[in-house]
């Protein structure tokens, strides 16, 4: 679609559902920070209720690991559900309510940005990174060991280790595919 038209037709929404997109930001607004502030009752209560250490230097991966799960399982009970309900809400009760051919329209246009199918895959790969560190570290024994008494070259080494299976577990499928797709490309006439 032309550049122009998109930008007359998203000059049309905002007239006609500008109420709306003021409803949308102060959501967007109140959804972070309650966030925060779901973050900062959760690290006093992990304190309070002895979940977490009081201070860093005796955190364990098994502390790290467990605080992150609590937290993200309160984020989700307290914010997450309620802006999955507002926003079911707000779809039933104004997206649908709009004119089928101005629906339409608003899709044609790409109003809200077209979506991408390509990923870089980064984010995935450095969770992967992650998860393996965390297997690395329990099964040397070091999973309920403070942080802070260990060494620097354990760090770097274990981080170095999860990277090293990381690369295996990923460039030996890859090389396989590599293998097949060459012997492929070369079995075909020119």
């Amino acid at each position: 679609m032309d550049e122009e038209k998109n930008e007359k037709i998203w000059k049309k929404f905002l007239r006609k559902h500008w109420k709306m997109l003021i409803v949308f930001i102060v959501g967007a607004i109140l959804a972070f920070i309650g966030a925060i502030y779901v973050f900062l009752w959760f690290v006093g209560e992990a304190q309070l209720t002895g979940l977490i250490p009081l201070t860093l230097g005796l955190w364990s991966m098994g502390n790290f690991i467990t605080f992150l799960l609590h937290l993200i399982f309160w984020e989700i009970v307290f914010i997450g559900i309620p802006v999955i309900i507002a926003a079911a809400a707000t779809y039933f009760l104004w997206w649908k309510k709009i004119p089928d051919n101005e629906r339409r329209e608003y899709r044609t246009a790409h109003l809200f940005g077209k979506r991408s199918r390509r990923t870089d895959g980064e984010g995935a790969i450095s969770f992967l990174i992650f998860i393996v560190f965390c297997i690395k570290i329990y099964l040397d024994g070091n999973w309920d060991v403070g942080i802070g008494s260990w060494k620097f070259e354990y760090l770097v080494y274990s981080c170095l280790w999860a990277l090293f299976w990381v690369a295996i577990i990923i460039g030996i499928p890859m090389l396989i595919g590599a293998t097949w797709w060459i012997r492929h490309e070369m079995k075909k006439e020119p």
